[in-house]
């Protein structure tokens, strides 16, 4: 398959999701200031907790923002994925910010009805749906925007809404000059990464040519941690391939073992991806290159990514723009349609058309 072959490219990626690639730097941009004049949560209490619920592309950004935040925010901050809610989530204290890319996911909904139940504060931010008409219904604060493609594509909406909640809160410091770093140093990146610079000159297409045939398990620790879900994610979104994560330090404890068996699978089959950045904690920047020889002395292959820019936030998100580049130009290389995702969506009309909980 030939990355350079922009009329291929443009026949194989039908909804352009390259073009919702490019416009990451702009989309993190419009996120953080738009959340600058959208209504604040009122507390009858001081928040002693933070739950970001959501699921897939809109979880994604709240995990951005618990690894980013955590190391500034003086309230624990924990992602929720599932229906529900954890019973420390409960009164005033507690603050659900509920998170739906269609406003429609049911996780999400239930999520969010249960905080209203348990009289905790609560913020929705969505394009609409079920989810917006629930936060008017009960009277609670609303952050909209606008976005017309994928979930996944709209990462710089998941996560800048919710810095732009933090800073205003003073949960965090003010972002704007690192806003500002992150997206000057995405655009001065993607400059090489654009569809129309061929693979020689190109580091997303050389890197995404080294993964086809390959399962990918991605590595990454502290903020970058994240960057390595989202990584695996867009892998297997984009191009419809397997992969995973593993975070350092925890995967010095139980996956560095596993490079035994089967080991022709192993040498010729897998590659370990480590993302590093220079805000990474300087114990794991040497576990993940320690790590790496490791992989390599067993005969795995292996390769990195140093992220870019001069601050925490420019290097989380030039590694995960880098890494969206790379998983769309998998897909290419795959002759896949990098934004259809018809098995997600046939589960979902599964789930739609069964009203019973009690499914065998």
């Amino acid at each position: 398959m030939n990355l350079d072959d922009l009329s291929l490219l443009s026949q194989l990626d039908p909804q352009n999701m390259l073009a919702e690639i490019d416009n990451l730097p702009q989309q993190l941009a419009t996120a953080w200031q738009l959340g600058q004049s959208l209504p604040l949560p009122q507390t009858d209490a001081p928040i002693e907790r933070i739950v970001l619920s959501g699921m897939g592309g809109s979880a994604i950004g709240a995990d951005l923002l618990a690894a980013y935040a955590a190391e500034t925010c003086p309230v624990p901050v924990i992602v929720h994925r599932d229906y529900g809610l954890p019973a420390f989530a409960n009164g005033p204290g507690t603050l659900l910010v509920a998170s739906s890319h269609s406003g429609n996911t049911e996780e999400t909904l239930d999520s969010f009805n249960t905080a209203l139940q348990r009289g905790c504060a609560a913020l929705a931010i969505t394009t609409g749906g079920k989810l917006a008409q629930a936060a008017a219904s009960a009277n609670t604060p609303l952050w909209t925007f606008t976005h017309q493609g994928q979930p996944r594509a709209a990462v710089g909406y998941s996560f800048g809404l919710l810095l732009a909640l933090f800073s205003r809160l003073r949960l965090i410091p003010d972002q704007v000059d690192e806003v500002a770093g992150a997206v000057e140093s995405m655009r001065q990146q993607q400059a090489n990464l654009r569809a129309e610079i061929p693979a020689a000159l190109n580091p997303a297409k050389r890197y995404a040519g080294q993964l086809v045939g390959r399962w990918v398990t991605v590595f990454g620790s502290g903020a970058l941690a994240p960057v390595a879900r989202r990584w695996k994610t867009q892998i297997n979104e984009l191009a419809k391939a397997p992969a995973n994560f593993e975070f350092l330090p925890e995967a010095d404890h139980n996956a560095l073992a596993a490079l035994a068996n089967p080991a022709d699978l192993l040498q010729s089959r897998t590659l370990a991806m480590f993302l590093v950045a220079p805000s990474d904690h300087p114990r794991n920047r040497l576990r993940s290159e320690f790590t790496r020889q490791v992989f390599m002395l067993e005969g795995s292959n292996t390769d990195f990514y140093l992220a870019k820019g001069n601050s925490k936030l420019a290097h989380m998100f030039t590694a995960l723009h880098f890494g969206d580049y790379l998983a769309c130009y998998l897909a290419i290389a795959y002759q896949t349609d990098p934004a259809l995702v018809e098995a997600l969506a046939h589960l979902k009309d599964m789930l739609a058309n069964t009203k019973d909980s009690n499914v065998s």
